[in-house]
């Protein structure tokens, strides 16, 4: 007989890790369409900085989340699911830095690489505690 056993906080992890799965995908998304057009636009009608906020933030912020309202609970698919979240995290951090205009960034006196980190960082992060999500279990 197949037990089942129901865990609240698994199951807010689960839809929390689940829903910023969905927002790094439509802002990757939102991103590839900006590359692909004409004027440099995604079908999000904000810049790019509102975009991260909006999108990109709760992404990084949601599966730690998870990770700690689950910590007691065993499950590799929540596990591999924070790892996900952490490969698209560092997906769209090497993709910044990879079509990163150096010229631009001279004029502005921006340093992409030093903006970019924190979010690879906290990919790394998210990875990390996958793994250990997936070990527990």
């Amino acid at each position: 007989m197949l037990k089942i056993r129901f865990s609240v906080a698994l199951t807010v992890s689960l839809a929390i890790t689940g829903t910023a799965i969905v927002l790094l995908v439509i802002y990757g998304a939102d991103i590839a369409v900006g590359y692909s057009s004409d004027n440099g636009e995604g079908f999000i009608p904000f810049d790019h900085k509102t975009r991260g906020m909006g999108l990109g933030l709760p992404a990084m912020i949601l599966p730690i989340i998870a990770y700690f309202i689950s910590r007691k609970e065993s499950s590799k698919g929540l596990g591999i699911m924070i790892i996900i979240a952490g490969i698209l995290i560092i997906t769209g951090g090497a993709v910044v830095i990879g079509n990163a205009d150096p010229v631009k960034a001279e004029e502005t006196g921006r340093n992409v690489l030093s903006e970019t980190m924190p979010i690879i960082i906290a990919g790394l992060i998210q990875i990390g505690l996958g793994i250990l999500k997936i070990k527990k279990s």
